[in-house]
């Protein structure tokens, strides 16, 4: 994991305890901090409890904790909570945040609602994230550089394939932030490493500090409108992460938010009518079909030459990129019939790209809608031979698809909607899993609804 002695002697309040809360607390102990902990969840609790770092079987620095046994919060409730060694970690409600030096908060958590940051905020507490605590450990980690890359979409594709050409370049790499473990979790590189970050503007909002070598913008469109007073806000929070970098600074999209950034930060390449011409060595394979991958290897290229990288080696891994789950990830290719798994797009704006890159389109889409439009979907609806309804949206987006002109079958569930696809369609077709919505009305997350989906396609006679 990554310590800092930073952080020695301070006394944290870590709330949310998912996995990147848990990586928070583990670190921040091993590194000889006090923290106070709590979760709504009592799951979540549990998992803190039994967690190896904090119940005694896990690794914790002698150095920075001044050695002793690791804490244990056995027993501990919400009102009666555990303490352990010296008083170094308390799970607890946290009421009261006097002596408190910061917050950690999960990005999760609401900062325009939620009470704990209105109350953390009159009380003068530095309201931080782990990314923040990232950054303020850098000075004491191996000489490096960090690659932030933000945007609404295309995030996780670009910073998989950044650090896909970093890996076959033989560079130290990892990946993390809102992909992969979380960034704490994680054993610092060897000098001359790359940490190559995802950046949600939820976490952007949680951070103060971090000096990206290379700040990646893609595009901004709206979306994540339920945590901020309006567009301009959701878009003023992504343009914070090249506000406190000093680095390289690649912004490619061609929306006027993203321009407007690019027009405050000179020193922007990536221009976006260049990936219309990208060399043909650079367009990659399989798993970067489609327009909106020319603008995520544009990003990628880009990024990788400003860290030093040959063409011909980023030639190479491009050609040897594997893709990530659930997006546009092809599932099966079933007589004729390819099955592409897009569960990732979760708003129209990141479906879009995926009915444009195939011709004939058996579209399976719904959920819990964003918006109540199609928005860019719309301009590639003569690829989309039938389309199935599945979620909370689906009678929506019925509406919708049939007054454009747009073949609909209502299925309400996805396993349905691949049955019905599959026996309508013929060889060319494709099958896919784009649904421009959330899905939370029938999924966990969205990696649940793709796993969904694989099932489904694997049952079919």
């Amino acid at each position: 994991m990554i310590t800092a002695r930073a952080w020695a002697g301070r006394h944290y309040a870590v709330y949310g305890l998912a996995r990147s809360g848990l990586a928070t607390v583990r670190a921040l102990l091993a590194s000889g901090a006090t923290v106070t902990a709590w979760d709504e969840r009592e799951v979540a609790r549990a998992a803190l409890k039994s967690s190896p770092a904090v119940a005694g079987e896990g690794d914790r620095s002698p150095s920075a904790t001044g050695g002793g046994a690791p804490p244990s919060v056995a027993g501990a409730t919400a009102t009666s909570p555990a303490r352990a060694g010296e008083d170094q970690l308390t799970l607890a409600p946290l009421d009261d945040l006097s002596g408190i030096d910061a917050l950690v908060l999960s990005p999760g958590v609401p900062l325009n609602t939620h009470p704990l940051a209105a109350r953390a905020r009159e009380a003068g507490v530095e309201i931080i994230g782990d990314i923040e605590l990232f950054a303020r450990a850098r000075p004491e980690l191996p000489a490096h550089n960090v690659v932030g890359i933000t945007g609404t979409n295309g995030k996780s594709t670009t910073t998989a394939l950044v650090h896909h050409i970093l890996k076959t370049a033989g560079v130290p790499t990892t990946m993390g932030g809102n992909i992969g473990l979380p960034i704490l979790a994680q054993n610092p590189l060897p000098a001359g490493g790359v940490y190559v970050l995802e950046l949600s503007s939820y976490q952007i909002d949680l951070t103060q500090s971090l000096d990206c070598d290379v700040a990646v913008l893609l595009n901004i469109t709206p979306d994540h409108l339920d945590r901020y007073d309006s567009f301009e806000a959701y878009a003023a929070s992504k343009a914070r992460l090249f506000d406190m970098s000093s680095g390289e600074t690649v912004i490619v999209g061609s929306d006027a938010p993203t321009r407007s950034i690019a027009s405050r930060h000179p020193r922007a390449s990536g221009d976006p009518a260049s990936s219309l011409k990208l060399d043909p060595r650079f367009r990659g394979g399989d798993a970067l079909v489609g327009p909106h991958n020319e603008q995520n290897i544009l990003a990628a290229l880009l990024t990788a030459q400003a860290l030093g990288i040959a063409d011909e080696q980023i030639a190479d891994a491009l050609h040897t990129y594997p893709g990530l789950p659930h997006r546009m990830e092809r599932v099966a290719n079933r007589d004729g019939v390819l099955f592409v798994n897009d569960s990732k797009a979760t708003n129209a704006e990141s479906a879009a790209p995926a009915l444009a890159a195939f011709e004939r389109v058996r579209w399976i889409v719904g959920g819990l809608a964003k918006t109540e439009d199609l928005g860019p979907a719309a301009d590639h609806l003569g690829h989309v031979a039938k389309a199935y309804t599945i979620g909370k949206a689906g009678p929506m987006f019925a509406r919708l698809l049939e007054a454009r002109g747009v073949a609909v079958e209502p299925c309400e569930t996805l396993e349905n909607a691949v049955n019905r696809a599959a026996a309508d369609s013929q060889p060319g077709d494709v099958v896919l899993l784009s649904p421009a919505s959330a899905s939370f009305d029938q999924f966990r997350d969205f990696e649940a609804r793709g796993e969904a989906f694989r099932n489904a396609v694997g049952a079919l006679s």
